[in-house]
């Protein structure tokens, strides 16, 4: 261990990352940025081939942040495996979706799992960063990587480190959010913790791997639960004629004991939708049900038909119906400025409205098309002459270089789903 902990400090250490996505690529610069050389490893030919012709594909990285270190040699990209084997430390972000049944997809992990095993030696650090089920790293992985004879804590060093990357958010990046990590020994922990505290300006430092994991779920699930509370708040105050956005804003005057979330939608993106469910999984297999986990999904996950139903009655207060009307969505990724439309309710609420006959159309300055088996389309430029002969404008993410001055002088009928016209009373706009 001495000599792989005097290369990470030296900053020696060959540094790999697996999965060059919305969190494998930013850390991946971190780590560059901060004098180690790093080898990028993603199986996506196109992935590959964007990055070594220095272009970007993460909307919070610039074309020149990895144009100039590739160029100095700094960051090699490929998607060849057999490069895991020249490597001191090896980073796993890779993806962690459900299946269609809504139980954890595990088949990225161990994939890379066994293109690790194939490469790896003795002295070598392995984190995963990858959201998953508490238990994975030790239960799952480990016992893949021993196959071979060697032992984690004494031949290699094993870690789990949740990722927390905020895709949008210009004031929280990877050096400035505190960093969990859980090893399967004390050595391990402090090696990992050795390594991030590197690039990253607090190392949170805990007993285990399977703590690590449950402190990600936690987070995710604490804010699914927060936001389901929300919505149906937002659905019990319509019905009292009450605006919840108004009620929200006096209740988070008081300093303590509140915090604000905002009903919406629904919820999209890699985490808040999927995390729970994985919290979920494993209790299930530990006989204990999550009840606020699955009543908060199911409040969440009905959003889309809500705004559907507030759409259907703005159309029939204007003496006109759904099907046949043009109906226009603005803004389809998950959130506010970003290219992402993983999970996102606006691709559901589209598809609603399709189903009921009516033409839709969407306008998302990052999402320049949608092709997907249910839907080929692509984003419309918005202006006078195009919003007035759209029946209904619904904004569903609040990007924040829309026009929104445009948006209300020419709409005939607008649904905000995100209060982005806070402020604006006017006849034609209709609130969530």
């Amino acid at each position: 261990m001495s000599e792989l902990l005097e290369k990470t400090k030296t900053k020696r250490a060959k540094i790999g990352v697996v999965g060059l996505g919305y969190v494998g690529l930013p850390l991946a610069l971190e780590f560059v940025r901060s004098g180690y050389c790093v080898t990028g490893i993603d199986k996506s030919k196109e992935r590959v081939e964007f990055l070594n012709k220095g272009k970007s594909y993460v909307i919070d990285i610039r074309d020149e942040d990895i144009a100039q270190f590739v160029e100095k040699g700094l960051l090699h990209v490929t998607d060849d495996a057999s490069v895991l084997s020249s490597l001191d430390v090896i980073n796993v972000c890779v993806p962690t979706p459900l299946t269609k049944t809504k139980d954890p997809d595990m088949s990225y992990i161990i994939n890379v799992g066994r293109e690790i095993k194939k490469y790896m030696h003795r002295n070598q650090l392995f984190i995963l960063e990858s959201t998953t089920y508490p238990g994975t790293t030790e239960e799952l992985v480990q016992p893949m990587l021993e196959e071979g004879g060697l032992k984690a804590g004494k031949d290699f060093y094993l870690a789990f480190s949740p990722e927390r990357i905020d895709p949008g958010n210009k004031r929280y990046s990877i050096k400035n959010v505190p960093k969990i990590v859980g090893g399967v020994t004390q050595q391990c922990t402090d090696l990992a913790c050795t390594l991030y505290s590197q690039i990253i300006e607090t190392i949170v430092p805990v007993s285990s791997p399977k703590v690590a994991e449950m402190v990600k779920l936690l987070e995710n699930t604490f804010r699914s639960v927060n936001i389901a509370l929300v919505n149906e708040i937002a659905i019990m105050s319509e019905k009292l004629g009450i605006d919840v956005w108004e009620v929200i804003d006096a209740a988070k005057t008081k300093p303590f004991g509140f915090m604000s979330f905002y009903p919406g939608p629904g919820l999209g993106g890699h985490c808040i939708p999927i995390d729970p469910l994985y919290l979920s999984w494993v209790a299930k297999k530990n006989g204990f049900e999550l009840r606020f986990i699955a009543l908060a999904d199911q409040i969440n996950s009905a959003m889309p038909e809500f705004v559907v139903e507030k759409i259907t009655d703005a159309l029939n207060s204007v003496e006109k119906s759904v099907k046949g009307s043009n109906i226009h969505i603005l803004g389809i990724a998950y959130k506010r400025d970003v290219n992402d439309v993983r999970e996102s309710p606006a691709l559901e609420i589209m598809n609603i409205l399709r189903l009921k006959g009516a033409k839709v159309t969407y306008t998302d300055p990052y999402i320049p098309e949608i092709d997907s088996q249910e839907l080929s389309i692509k984003s419309k430029p918005l202006s006078k002459e195009f919003l007035s002969k759209i029946d209904c404008s619904v904004i569903v993410t609040d990007h924040s270089n829309f026009n929104y001055d445009l948006i209300v002088s020419h709409s005939k009928l607008i649904v905000d789903t995100r209060n982005a016209l806070k402020g604006i009373n006017k006849k034609h706009i209709v609130r969530l």
